[in-house]
């Protein structure tokens, strides 16, 4: 079974940048298509960006679309959100999730959830 945990979350102020990161401990990282979702209270986990399981795909909302890049190195077993210009209704917890072969930008869609992190953007 595929274990996710999220770091690199934080206080930041607004128009600034932070790169989160998620570790996997699969054995078969690069047979999973990669996801990274936010939630706020009260509101449904959100779609933010997704990324095929060769790295030749990525998708994004309009929302960060320009702003946000994920990425991912297999041999690292680790996949990434780089964050840049963030703005106040950023500010959530950021999940990474993990899903087998094909890529989705629906949160029913994965089978694996790391245990979230923490992102403040500060006005």
């Amino acid at each position: 079974q595929v274990q996710l945990v999220e770091s690199g979350g934080g206080l930041v102020q607004a128009g600034g940048s932070l790169r989160l990161s998620c570790a996997t401990s699969g054995r078969t990282f690069s047979s999973y298509a990669m996801g990274w979702f936010r939630q706020t209270p009260g509101k449904e986990r959100e779609f933010v960006a997704a990324i095929s399981a060769s790295g030749g795909n990525t998708y994004y909302p309009d929302s960060v679309k320009g702003r946000f890049t994920i990425s991912r190195d297999n041999a690292k077993n680790t996949v990434y959100l780089q964050m840049s210009s963030l703005k106040p209704e950023d500010t959530a917890v950021y999940y990474c999730a993990a899903r087998k072969w094909i890529l989705s930008t629906g949160t029913n869609d994965y089978d694996y959830w790391g245990q979230g992190t923490q992102v403040t953007v500060s006005s």
